[in-house]
């Protein structure tokens, strides 16, 4: 078993070698319960509306690195993604309302990096 890596997005340069990706959604209670065995964040501190949405809807807390990480994803390895709709972008102000947070829709998503297949 590999690291399970946190994070709101999946990028292509976190995966340095040819693979197979297993892509399996994850009910909020499975997504917690991964999070309580222990993730390494990948979140970005620029995100902290959102990651306090997260907070305040779910009760997920990831810590925050000081500076978005660089993340190298291989064979064992597992990123646990939630992905968010339906938030508005914040140019005029940092925080979301709880209506706003209410009404989005957040999905919890696991790829996990196996063997070339």
């Amino acid at each position: 078993m590999g690291t399970t890596f946190f994070g709101f997005a999946l990028a292509d340069s976190m995966f340095n070698d040819a693979c197979t990706i297993e892509r399996r959604p994850l009910s909020v209670d499975a997504a917690k319960t991964l999070v309580k065995q222990g993730v390494e964040s990948c979140l970005n501190p620029s995100h902290q509306a959102t990651i306090d949405a997260m907070r305040t809807r779910f009760g997920i807390d990831v810590p925050i690195p000081v500076s978005p990480p660089r993340v190298a994803v291989g064979v064992g390895d597992a990123i646990v993604v939630m992905g968010v709709r339906g938030l508005p972008r914040l140019t005029d102000r940092h925080e979301y309302s709880v209506e706003e947070i209410a009404q989005a829709t957040f999905l919890f998503t696991e790829y996990r990096v196996v063997p070339l297949r």
